[in-house]
Order: structure tokens, then sequence, then C-alpha cells
């Protein structure tokens, strides 16, 4: 979904008086009906001067239904450059009784990084462009426009490639620990009523950073099974070499904070992630499941799901979900804000705080307004209030001190940039190693070679999906695990620090 970029982030989040699709746009219901990436939108408008590679709208999260449709989700039509109609493919002559060569139907093989004069690693690392004028591709939205109705799920929208952003949705949900100081603070305070305070901090803080451009872009859809891994280095934290060899990224060490994302379900989209710190005994998982909907001018976004901080030595919870997102503007220069509410709470304690994350009013107004207000247990009244921009200022009133405070301000707190391993170490389903083509060709506007290189990707996803089909074998989840509604990180630290000081008693 164009949306996604809301860093997808988790129980329900509070109904903007807006029923949301049943599917998310990125589903297709009928095995058979769904757009491929050498697919021609326009050839119902008869013969079309443009080639064009495409996809719908998509996003994550759920129990892994799986469909043989398109497994990407981030759609891709080519721009009106001079491009050349990519072959029909008939998927009646792939051989499903074949088990699928993995690296023979990849084009990333693990070469080096710097390959064909292009430094892979740096295309992920430089800034997106800041221009998007949608009005520069007026046949092409046009035509987008032609196939959506308002409230319209978006399963088979077509998107054009100029939209994507050059980076996964797995990726992108890594910008949730911009600030690690922040996240990790939550940890050193003694005071619940503190440590309520910093999980808001932290979270309000953590939206900003998702945008590396100012107008909305669409991540790539992960692909069933991808993983992304990083890390943060703090310079303040006391140097500790030993690795977590057990940990969610095993070369890192105890003094890092470390993620972990995989897509555990294409039908319905789902991603999970977890992040930890091991020596600060901190961590946070989460799962994100979207659909999304077609307002006319917009594009609604609602993302289900929810996220956990866990303080482990103190075995206490802090439950949150995420808004909404929109894409606006989609007509000329899009643009993305967060609408709805969220709840942040802490069983344990009692603490608890609501979020409003405001929209622009139609006439006047300004974008990115929030709210907060944080109460103690049973009291009925705030004890802080908490307004601002999630993008710029937030300024906290404090009602028993009656005192009106800076709360923090996300341009002034530096961003501290993740670590991720070269490409050319990486293993075949790594986010970064999956989309590199993909990346490169979107970095050089050959549209072509972009085009070429999705359809590859999910080519190879559908072939899998046809062996397990043809030979009924269940999808393996590599990191997370289901359990109920909710997607569970199979090994976090509060089991191995149990199982650790259990083995340390025998």
């Amino acid at each position: 979904s164009i949306v996604n970029f809301v860093l997808n982030f988790t129980a329900t989040t509070a109904p903007l008086g807006l029923v949301v699709p049943e599917t998310s746009y990125s589903s297709s219901e009928g095995e058979e009906d769904f757009y491929d990436a050498y697919d021609d939108p326009f050839t119902s408008l008869g013969n079309s001067p443009i080639g064009c590679a495409t996809r719908g709208f998509a996003e994550t999260t759920s129990p892994t239904h799986e469909k043989t449709t398109d497994e990407l989700g981030a759609g891709t039509s080519v721009d009106p450059i001079a491009t050349t109609p990519l072959p029909e493919i008939d998927e009646s002559e792939i051989d499903a009784n074949k088990q699928v060569d993995s690296k023979a139907a990849s084009t990333s093989s693990r070469t080096s990084s710097y390959d064909n004069g292009i430094d892979y690693d740096a295309l992920y690392e430089e800034e997106e462009e800041m221009d998007l004028s949608m009005e520069a591709h007026g046949s092409m939205i046009t035509h987008l426009l032609s196939q959506v109705k308002i409230g319209m799920d978006l399963t088979k929208v077509v998107l054009p490639t100029f939209i994507l952003e050059r980076r996964s949705l797995l990726e992108m949900y890594a910008d949730y620990f911009a600030h690690p100081d922040l996240f990790l603070k939550i940890a050193e305070l003694e005071d619940p009523r503190e440590r309520i305070v910093q999980v808001c901090r932290w979270y309000l803080s953590a939206y900003h950073a998702g945008r590396k451009s100012a107008v909305a872009k669409k991540p790539y859809n992960p692909t069933l099974g991808e993983v992304f891994q990083c890390h943060w280095d703090l310079p303040d934290e006391n140097p500790d070499s030993k690795a977590v060899n057990d940990g969610p990224v095993p070369w890192c060490r105890r003094d890092q904070l470390t993620f972990l994302a995989e897509q555990v379900s294409h039908h319905p989209p789902i991603s999970a992630f977890y992040a930890e710190h091991y020596n600060k005994k901190i961590t946070f998982a989460a799962h994100v499941w979207t659909k999304s909907k077609f307002l006319g001018l917009s594009i609604g976004v609602h993302n289900i799901g929810e996220g956990v901080v866990t303080l482990v030595d103190r075995s206490e919870e802090y439950i949150l979900n995420f808004p909404n997102g929109y894409a606006r503007s989609i007509l000329t220069v899009p643009w993305i804000e967060l609408g709805g509410s969220v709840e942040i709470k802490c069983p344990q304690t009692g603490y608890y705080a609501n979020v409003e994350f405001l929209t622009k009013p139609f006439y006047g107004g300004k974008r990115n307004k929030i709210s907060c207000e944080i109460y103690s247990p049973s009291d009925k009244k705030p004890f802080v209030s908490i307004s601002g921009e999630w993008s710029g200022l937030m300024e906290a009133k404090w009602h028993d001190k009656n005192k009106t405070e800076v709360f923090v301000d996300v341009n002034r707190i530096p961003i501290f940039k993740k670590q991720v391993r070269p490409i050319v170490e990486q293993d075949e389903f790594e986010s970064r190693r999956v989309w590199k083509e993909v990346t490169a060709g979107l970095k050089f506007n050959d549209i072509e070679r972009a085009t070429n290189a999705k359809f590859v990707v999910e080519q190879h996803q559908r072939d899998q999906a046809k062996v397990r089909k043809e030979y009924d074998l269940a999808w393996e989840h590599k990191h997370f695990k289901p359990v109920g509604d909710n997607w569970i990180y199979a090994k976090p630290l509060s089991q191995r620090m149990y199982l650790q000081e259990k083995e340390a008693k025998r």
C-alpha cells in the first residue's frame, strides 16, 4: 500500500468513522485474477504504447494463507518512457513437479556487493529524491483512477513504478528505532510513572524518521519469508564484546540494539518484527496487518496488530497499537499523514496513555498534529498532556506541577544510523539482496531493468508456491510463530534468560 509507509505499527486501531475493506489491497481473492509484472493493464483499452509492470498496493500481517498470486504488492507500472512490452508468461508451462532451485530462479547470486560498476549497498544508504509530481505522469494517473471507485478495496490497482521507495517495508519498520537512546532509557528508569512517560516519548518520536522523502512513496511489499536484520551502535554504552549468539542477530554484541523482521504471511499480508538490547534487558515485539481503501483523493490504510515493549528484569509490559495512515493529494504531489487513536497501557503498573493522531482539516489547520494524555492508575484525569506535531516539536503540560515544557523536538535530537551487513554477506532471502536489482533500476531511472528484476522476484515466489501446493508442503516460518491472533518471536530474551537461570540452578 502506498501508505504502508506508516511503518506499520499494532490491538486494532479505533475506527475513524470509516469502514475498512475486508481484504488488503495486496491480496487477491481470485486465484487467477491478479495483475502480473508482465501484464499490460492497458490491453482492455486496445493497443498500448506502454509495457507495464504491475502490482497492487500491499501491506503486512496474520496467519499464513497462501495463494499463487502476486507476491510483491509494490505496484509497478512502467513509466511512459520508451520501453518494450514484455512477453506474456504462460504459467502452465512451469514444471511444478520439479523442486525450485532458488539460486537459479534468482538473478541476485552471492556476488560482490559492488557489481557491474554499482555499489549496491550505497544505493540503500543514499537519500531519496525529494521531487515527485503526479501531474508529470498525467496519462498514467488517469488510467489508475479508471480502475478504482470510492470505497474500493485496492487489491487489483496498478501502481506506477515511479512511486516506489527504494527499500522493503521490513526495512522501514526498523525506523521505529531511529532514536534508540530514547527506547533504551525506558529500562533505566526506576519510577513507573517516569517509565510510562518515556515509553510515550519514544513512541511519539518514532514516526518522523520513517519518511526519507517529503512525498509519499510506496516501499516494496516483502516476499513471503523475506527477512531484514540490522543493529545500532550507541556511543555511550559500556563496551561489551561478547556476542549474543542465540539472539535475533547472532553476530551482534550485548551492547548493541538488534532488530529482526520477517514477512510471515502473504495472504493476508503480515509482517512481524522484534528488537532487543541484551544488556538493558529490554525488547519490543510487534506484528502488523494492513487493510487499505480508496477514498477519492486519498488512500487510507488501517494498521491492525499489536506491539509490546517488555522490560525483562521487571516482568513489565507496555502494550500499544498503531495509527491509521493516509496518502493525500494523490493526483498532484502525494503526502502522508497519520490519523486515529492509540492506547499505550501497562497491565502490571496500571499506568496508561491515550494518543490521538489528528488529521488535517480540509480548510486551514496544520499537518501531523498530535495529542497525548497520560494517566496514573485509577485516576480519571491525566497528570500530563502532550501536544504538538509528531514531525517536529511536542510540549508537555504537567497538571500537578502547573508547568509547561518541551517534551521532545524530533528535529533537534540525533537519528542513529542503522548498521546492515553488506549484501555480499547476506542470505538469499534478506531484503536488500532480494531487491537489489529493482533498487538499482529505480535509482538510475531504468524502468525496464526494475520491471524485469521485479518479475524475477515475483516468478520465483510463484514457482515456490506451486511446488508447495503440488507436494502439499506447509510454509515453514524462520523466526516467528503464530499464537492465537498474534505472531511471537520464537526465542525472546525473556525466555532465553529464564532457561539460562534454570540451567544455572542445576
